[in-house]
């Protein structure tokens, strides 16, 4: 069975580890929207190896300031990991989304992740 992101192109990486890829999402939220997956294909976030969970986040502070070097206008970030049809993935293959956020950029951010369920985002 193929998977997008085991198949992923060679010129689509910004950065790898030995454990861990990182590429801009084909599909942003925002500019600069980057993806951070294991190498080993692994569906579900909850059955990373430790390693790989520490490779992960690794790269998530990393690729963190070097969109914010490469963007003053960057102002904060969501992190997010779907997992599960239910919860929203799409792609069965673990990927960390980093989305950079700039003030503005929506008229309110309130809530932020918990826009995945829209009647709970204000409260």
């Amino acid at each position: 069975m193929s998977c997008v992101f085991c198949d992923l192109p060679i010129d689509r990486l910004i950065d790898e580890t030995e454990l861990s890829r990182v590429f801009r999402d084909a599909f942003p939220v925002t500019d600069l929207h980057t993806l951070i997956i294991p190498k080993r294909h692994v569906a579900d976030y909850f059955d990373l190896k430790e390693v790989e969970y520490i490779d992960i986040q690794t790269l998530l502070l990393k690729h963190k300031e070097l969109i914010e070097i490469q963007d003053k206008a960057v102002t904060g970030f969501n992190i997010g990991v779907n997992v599960g049809a239910s919860a929203g993935q799409t792609v069965f293959h673990v990927h960390t989304h980093l989305i950079p956020r700039r003030t503005g950029d929506v008229d309110s951010p309130r809530g932020g992740v918990r826009g995945v369920i829209p009647s709970k985002q204000t409260y």
